[in-house]
């Protein structure tokens, strides 16, 4: 591809994508004429925020906005068209036809290089009743003035959310946080698709403790209209076993589908999630015409099957990479690894890479453990543990998945393992990592390098483990669970049916043990049980480490 300095470069949708294409473009040429159509009244604004603003917990709305028109204008010489539609692409004559929201003026304009970032729509499926009153989506700041108005008049009432995604969970701790009871209804057995149910179960329970509603597993069959005994203003939702949730407001979070229409109608190629196939440059089935963002299929890094990402960290990315692009530099889109973090309450829930869902549909091989290190030295103040879950190829031991739910640390260790999946480490090299350390932040052997070790154990057959799904499946014939952890730590509960022999009596005691049956050795948190498994191992039994130990159980088991 050749360097072009002189084109006319024209950006359909700003706010992450398009926003990020037009700053780069301009970064490299100054000479190009680079227009940017967007559809809503704001170019460029933080859409992530949306919730936060709902919330409260940014107070003004104009805190969202990125940068304004006039801004962009002065600083990056752009052309900046808010409240102007795109209605149609002439490929053969490399025009587009504009449609001035405003005055109804319909013109084109013609291109060198086109840049679709049109993004995505709420889903609403043809449920009946689903477009009621007091049903609302959350795509850009109206939609969070309109919805903020709307509570404003409905102080306490109680709140529907359909979906348990990002937006779904957001908005649940945002509406306690500003006094209104919710329900939280979610078609999945489980919140948070990125993770996996044993990992989601610790967001259920934080979801539970602050008084939401949960209803898993349901998809609302219909929104009826609220009679007497309902007591509601906007609608009941009517689930498929029949329930009925009254709400005095329904806000709608079921996902987003990627804006397509322009691309159809232009002949674009269409990828088979949905999405505008582009290749490795962002570019689409036509030469001229790149497409970022939430509208885009992508390859996903670690199973190479195509997806849908709507997320603004990938986007932003897309952005500058179709803008070298067209600018004749050499940069290419590396897949998306789908590396996320919620914040639920006093939690955080973050994923990285391949759930197993996402495996086992690639029909990938993988292992799984589960740690749960302390966030820092357990000797400093402050101190709690994660939850991790580590999925890695049992074959080489490359890593294919990360997830950690925790109080604190979270973001910092899911980072460290979306670089760590990123580059193709394995988990003997993540256990090698040297890593940042003092009591406050970490412990000498932070719990990235504790996870790595753990699976490391696993993938040498130093040890074998158990899940937690395998228990409840257990013969007791052929089978004996083993709790090592002290007397007095049993009292908080124990897995049914397990003997008790502490790891402190078990060279002395292991007498007692039956040497026709699997041994599946737990504690509260693995490490002891590990250190058992190896000298149970040693003695001739047949052993397995029970990953994640009480802790992973007694989460699952609810």
């Amino acid at each position: 591809m050749g360097t072009f300095m002189h084109r006319r470069i024209i950006v359909i949708g700003g706010v992450a994508g398009g926003a990020s294409a037009a700053a780069r473009a301009r970064r490299l040429s100054e000479e190009a004429e680079i227009i940017v159509v967007e559809r809503g009244p704001y170019a460029s604004f933080a859409n992530c925020g949306l919730p936060y603003f709902v919330g409260g917990e940014i107070s003004d709305w104009h805190g969202l906005l990125v940068q304004s028109p006039e801004v962009l204008k002065a600083r990056m010489n752009l052309d900046i068209r808010v409240r102007t539609e795109a209605i149609e692409i002439d490929r053969q004559g490399r025009t587009v036809t504009l449609k001035d929201l405003d005055t109804d003026r319909v013109y084109t304009e013609a291109y060198d290089a086109l840049i679709l970032a049109p993004g995505s729509t709420p889903l609403r499926p043809p449920i009946p009743g689903i477009e009621r009153p007091g049903h609302f989506v959350l795509r850009n700041i109206p939609d969070a003035r309109d919805l903020d108005a709307y509570l404003a008049d409905r102080s306490g009432g109680r709140a529907v959310i359909v979906g348990g995604g990002y937006i779904g969970l957001e908005m649940a701790e945002q509406l306690v946080r500003r006094g209104h009871p919710v329900a939280l209804i979610e078609a999945l057995p489980h919140v948070a698709g990125f993770l996996d149910a044993d990992m989601a179960c610790r967001v259920h329970a934080e979801l539970r403790q602050h008084g939401v509603d949960l209803h898993l597993g349901k998809a609302v069959r219909s929104f009826d209209d609220p009679d007497a005994s309902d007591g509601a203003m906007a609608s009941v939702a009517v689930l498929e076993d029949g329930s009925r949730i009254p709400g005095d407001v329904v806000l709608l979070a079921m996902g987003v589908r990627p804006e397509t229409t322009l691309a159809k109608g232009a002949g674009l190629t269409i990828g088979i999630t949905g999405g505008i196939k582009v290749d490795e440059q962002m570019q689409t089935s036509d030469p001229h015409i790149w497409a970022v963002g939430d509208a885009v299929e992508v390859i996903h890094g670690v199973t190479g099957r195509p997806m849908l990402l709507p997320l603004a960290g990938p986007a932003n990315r897309q952005g500058r990479i179709a803008a070298d692009a067209i600018m004749g530099r050499a940069s290419a889109y590396r897949g998306s690894f789908g590396t996320g973090i919620l914040r639920i309450f006093n939690l955080a829930a973050a994923g990285t890479g391949a759930n197993a869902r996402m495996l086992d549909q690639a029909g990938l091989s993988y292992q799984a453990i589960h740690v749960h290190p302390m966030d820092h030295a357990s000797y400093y103040p402050g101190a709690s543990p994660l939850a991790m879950k580590l999925l890695y190829d049992p074959g080489n031991g490359r890593l294919l998945g990360a997830q950690v739910v925790g109080l604190s640390g979270v973001d910092k260790r899911i980072d460290v393992l979306a670089t760590a999946i990123q580059s193709g480490l394995t988990v003997d090299q993540i256990a090698d990592l040297e890593l940042a350390y003092a009591p406050p932040f970490g412990s000498a052997k932070d719990p990235v390098n504790i996870a790595g070790m753990a699976a490391g154990n696993v993938l040498r057959g130093d040890v074998h483990v158990a899940h937690c799904s395998d228990i409840g499946s257990c013969d007791t014939e052929t089978t004996c669970l083993l709790d090592v952890r002290e007397e007095a730590e049993c009292v908080s509960g124990v897995i049914p049916s397990a003997m008790t022999i502490p790891l402190s009596q078990l060279r002395a005691r292991m007498d007692e043990l039956p040497r026709d049956r699997e041994i599946i050795v737990y504690c509260r948190s693995g490490q002891r049980s590990y250190y058992a498994c190896r000298i149970l191992h040693q003695h001739g039994y047949t052993v397995r480490n029970l990953s994640g130990a009480y802790l992973s159980w007694s989460a699952a088991a609810g």
